[in-house]
């Protein structure tokens, strides 16, 4: 893990409310629920250009601010505004599953998570995330571990299949499988114009409808950068950091993540159950009150002006008194670690 402080300079006048290049989905009702208050410290889990950290840094002056991302493109294009921020910004390349790592138990007012692939990774061709834009078939969030290019060509056809089913929720995730070990056999599947290809003449697109291997590049990007179950330990940390009252924001833009949070959020403030990770006979106190019984959704005109929010939501909650559950919710569905399907082929 790495880390840099601003160096102490004074924070420019355009740091709080300054043009910034990127404007978060949902971000009024972010901040709103994050109730960003002078003195607090808070955490963005998912830093990517830097919108919510600008936005908590204008919120309140004297608010500070630990923002963490794993990807140190990211990393590197937000120094400028560490040294903008005189001293109330710390950047760290993390993954957000460890935020727990950087704040003491109990000291953070406010957690924020935009969850999945920003923009900026989408658009750059060499990050492979893109089946429109032709590159190395990646997909790594990080900059480290298995590539995309590495699952296609060693996991068994079952596996991809189970992947491609269960992260992507594609109907003909057998016939998906079942194309790409053949094509594999001729040659290795190592960009994503091929993989695109190789998707499209067995998934059938329609005009109107989303692109053929849009389900597919989902599940492949969700399995190499372990996106549920990283999901699942950030917010298991957000609990054990928050101080009484603080809130708790997440964003997210597939229906297996909101799922997961909402299940999450209904345990923790005792209407979802107890956890099966713990006894049937403990039940402890409710550790958040949700703020939000239905999701918040971005109204008409955010959607005409940024149609990646159509699929945004937003849950909120307040942290109570209550000590820390202790347990990770399980990241269902549950599929075989990445290093066994890399094995299975």
């Amino acid at each position: 893990m790495t880390g840099r402080d601003a160096r102490g300079h004074e924070a420019h006048a355009g740091v709080a409310g300054g043009p910034a290049r990127h404007i978060p989905v949902l971000a009024p009702a972010a901040l709103d629920l994050l109730d960003v208050h002078d003195g607090g410290l808070y955490i963005d889990g998912t830093f990517g250009a830097g919108g919510y950290t600008r936005a908590i840094l204008a919120a309140a002056p004297d608010a500070r601010v630990i923002a963490l991302d794993r990807d140190p493109t990211a990393i590197t294009a937000g120094w400028e505004l560490v040294d903008a921020a005189g001293g109330r910004l710390t950047l760290i390349e993390q993954q957000f599953s460890a935020l727990d790592a950087v704040a003491e138990p109990g000291s953070v007012a406010g957690v924020v998570l935009d969850i999945g692939v920003s923009s900026m990774q989408i658009d750059d061709p060499a990050r492979g995330f893109s089946f429109r834009l032709d590159g190395p078939l990646d997909m790594r969030m990080g900059s480290d571990g298995p590539s995309a290019a590495d699952l296609v060509a060693h996991a068994s056809e079952r596996d991809l299949a189970d992947v491609i089913f269960r992260l992507g929720e594609e109907r003909h995730s057998r016939a998906v499988a079942r194309a790409i070990v053949k094509a594999r056999t001729e040659a290795p599947i190592t960009t994503t114009a091929r993989l695109a290809a190789i998707v499209a003449r067995v998934v059938r697109g329609k005009p109107g409808e989303i692109h053929p291997a849009t389900r597919t590049f989902q599940a492949l990007r969700m399995a190499v950068n372990d996106e549920l179950g990283e999901l699942a330990a950030a917010l298991a940390a957000a609990e054990r950091v928050l101080a009484p009252g603080g809130r708790l924001v997440v964003v997210s833009f597939h229906s297996l993540e909101d799922r997961l949070v909402k299940t999450f959020l209904a345990t923790r403030s005792g209407a979802g159950g107890v956890s099966r990770h713990l006894p049937e006979t403990a039940r402890p106190a409710p550790s958040f009150t949700v703020l939000t019984r239905r999701p918040v959704v971005a109204d008409d005109a955010e959607m005409t002006a940024n149609p990646r929010a159509r699929s945004a939501k937003l849950r909120a909650a307040v942290r109570t008194a209550a000590p820390a559950w202790g347990d990770t919710p399980p990241a269902a569905p549950e599929l075989p670690p990445l290093a066994a399907m890399l094995r299975g082929g």
